[in-house]
């Protein structure tokens, strides 16, 4: 059977599971095998001589003589099946439960073939007491069983399925699925194989699913870790190479006329980093490529000026911008930013959003069609087709990892081949970036705009951060207060906003106290946050919602509930809301950390503000997921692979990526032919890249 033949063909599928595997997109053959596992279970009895360390799932199994077998009757609907087992002078109790069914004996298949004497494997959760040893059983198979030799007494796949999928039918198909791995061909180069020592693509696949061994296992998962990794990494090479081989008919003229006057309008020097990106930013600008660049710099580096001092220039040039946040209150921030920089300026700028009237939003789309806006600053609103631009030639998006690859083409399909400048608050090591953003360059904001405090950071308890709290709002400060979940929770030690505000409004009884949390409508959450930015609320109870948020230079307290319950990326871009004024500022962390991972993220955020610091913590404590939120999950999916986990790895995939297009600029030779189609069947739409020829 080939790969591309439709997965109903394979032995026990058929048309009604057929449909069933198409909701975990499993259409043909070749998607059955390459449906990985998302676990294993070590279900060998005794496994002598095979010492590599593997993290298997825990499961409890036996194997024994039937000593006897009874049901037993329960007065609810669960009725239980009690086998006694023993093996080597060992007995054990092992407990079927199913759900009773009117007219059908649910152990009618276990009935039919249990005798005593008879022996029996069993799979399930022990539960070891003084009257001897119980197993409340999950699966369970007879020697004489077809399956027995898929399920029983080996390293087992578990895989992630539907409800309506029984594991035991999908190892089943798998296995006989794997008949047709014969047709499963290489793609790796023979030259690179024979260079990292991988196993073949066609034993790789077999191993995946059913390894004789644990180093069979890990072997299989170590070259489909390379495949994945090389994969991604000449994909986002192609889309490197074909954003360089298109040309912009534009030219930029650094004038002056409103460069000038915004640098006077912001009171205060560039830092050397900034002046550093500005330098970058420009010449990209005024290469004949488009440019494609990410700016990455901490919580409150400046990154927001660096993108103005960019727009200025294309407005100076006589071209059109647009500014995308994702969400509105920071599309409204920076609306107030460039209100702030842009005054005096002869500089056309609007806010566009959801909640923008609709009569006001037909208005916006006419005057930006016929040139009458300059930078249009807005969220999701901008990449709607009712926006139209005259000559759009820069775009900047905010907070890049909340927005995807196709939002990204979509608002580059607004103009004729524009620049396009990214930014991340988010501090991301090297290695991660190459991974996450391949097809950028890279411009990094190191140093803090002159005259701001590092933020002091403090594990204390409740009752000594409301006190501390209080003796900074005497002085004319305004606080933040953040909780980990906004409605009551089911674990009695987690606090919430709504559960908690009403104490906390007596607390600070003497001042004006508000909320704001995700659920509430747009327009009530910006009345908020003006009326936060305007002193009109001194205490201000969130949940994190404020994470990406306002810049109010007068806040200068936080305090965060349950600081244990977030992740390190979390505490540090929440930390960031305040410390933007010139008075001193202090995060105060209240938490009893239950756990070694707890406890270093607290002492982590105690001892440094610096966000790549954290960010390398963070990724050591517990992996990458936090550090890069959703941007590894969707755009760069990988079935095994772990940029953080297989960084080493990572650093011989970009070696050999290297060396593959320095021999093979075009991917034209026979032995990366079979690469070449795999790339652009994983990513040629992902990245919008087009096959080579």
């Amino acid at each position: 059977m080939l790969l591309n033949s439709e997965v109903k063909y394979v032995k026990g599928v058929g048309p009604k599971r057929a449909d069933i595997l198409k909701k975990l997109d499993i259409l043909s053959v070749g998607d059955l095998l390459f449906y990985f596992p998302r676990a294993y279970q070590d279900r060998r009895i005794n496994n002598p001589g095979d010492n590599y360390a593997f993290e298997f799932d825990k499961v409890d199994i036996f194997k024994g003589v039937v000593l006897e077998f009874f049901e037993v009757y329960t007065a609810s609907s669960l009725k239980i099946f009690k086998i006694i087992l023993e093996s080597g002078g060992k007995k054990i109790e092992a407990n079927i439960f199913k759900r009773a069914k009117r007219n059908f004996d649910v152990f009618s298949t276990i009935k039919n073939k249990i005798k005593k004497g008879s022996t029996l494997f069993i799979v399930g959760k022990s539960d070891d007491n003084f009257f001897g040893s119980k197993i409340n059983v999950d699966e369970f198979y007879f020697p004489e069983d077809e399956s027995y030799n898929i399920n029983a007494e080996r390293i087992v796949p578990v895989y992630s399925l539907t409800s309506s999928m029984d594991i035991k039918t999908f190892r089943q198909i798998v296995y006989n699925a794997l008949k047709s791995s014969e047709f499963v061909g290489e793609i790796i180069n023979g030259y690179y194989i024979s260079k990292r020592a991988l196993m073949s693509r066609k034993d790789a696949v077999k191993a995946i699913h059913f390894p004789q061994n644990t180093q069979q296992l890990i072997s299989a998962r170590r070259r489909f870790i390379y495949e994945e990794l090389l994969l991604m990494a000449m994909a986002w090479e192609i889309k490197k190479r074909q954003t360089k081989e298109i040309k912009k008919n534009r030219v930029y003229t650094i004038k002056k006329a409103l460069l000038t006057p915004f640098k006077n309008n912001m009171g205060f020097e560039f830092t050397g980093s900034q002046k550093k990106a500005i330098n970058e930013i420009f010449s990209d600008m005024n290469s004949p490529y488009p440019m494609n660049r990410l700016l990455q710099g901490d919580v409150g580096s400046g990154k927001t000026v660096v993108a103005l001092s960019a727009c200025l220039l294309a407005v100076e040039n006589g071209y059109q911008c647009c500014f995308m946040a994702p969400t509105e209150i920071l599309a409204e921030q920076h609306y107030l930013t460039f209100s702030k920089f842009l005054k005096g300026l002869d500089v056309r700028f609007e806010l566009i959003t959801s909640s923008t009237p609709k009569k006001k939003k037909k208005e916006l789309s006419d005057k930006v069609l016929s040139g009458e806006i300059d930078i249009l600053i807005g969220t999701h609103s901008l990449i709607e087709s009712s926006i139209k631009f005259k000559n759009l030639a820069l775009a900047v998006i905010d907070e890049q990892h909340r927005f995807g690859v196709r939002q990204r083409a979509t608002l580059r399909r607004k103009g004729d081949n524009i620049d396009m400048l990214v930014m991340t608050a988010t501090p991301i090591p090297r290695t991660l970036f190459l991974s996450l953003y391949g097809d950028l360059d890279l411009s990094v904001l190191t140093e803090m705009p002159p005259g701001r405090k590092p933020v002091k950071t403090y594990h204390i308890d409740e009752s000594q951060a409301i006190e501390r709290a209080k003796e900074t709002l005497l002085k004319g400060g305004q606080c933040y207060i953040v909780f980990p979940v906004i409605d009551e929770s089911n674990k009695k030690e987690i606090k919430s906003l709504i559960v908690e505000y009403d104490r906390i409004k007596k607390e600070f009884s003497n001042y004006k106290t508000s909320m704001i949390y995700g659920k509430m409508k747009a327009s009530e959450k910006q009345r908020i946050m003006k009326d936060f930015l305007s002193a009109r609320i001194d205490v201000l109870c969130a949940t994190s919602v404020i994470e990406v948020g306002i810049d109010v230079p007068n806040a200068n307290v936080m305090i965060i509930e349950n600081a244990d319950r977030f992740g390190l990326a979390s505490l540090h871009q929440l930390r960031g809301r305040i410390g933007r004024g010139k008075v001193e500022s202090y995060c105060f962390l209240v938490s009893e950390p239950k756990t070694p991972e707890a406890k270093e993220r607290i002492e982590a955020m105690c001892m440094t503000n610096n966000g790549f610091e954290l960010a390398e913590k963070d990724a050591y404590i517990r992996g990458i997921g936090e550090v890069i939120g959703t941007m590894q999950h969707g755009d760069m999916e990988f079935k095994i692979a772990s940029i953080y986990r297989d960084k080493e790895m990572l650093k011989c995939v970009f070696e050999d990526r290297d060396e593959i297009f320095k021999n093979d600029p075009y991917l034209y030779s026979k032995e990366n032919y079979y690469l070449k189609k795999e790339i652009f069947r994983n990513y040629g739409e992902k990245l919008n890249i087009i096959e080579l020829n």
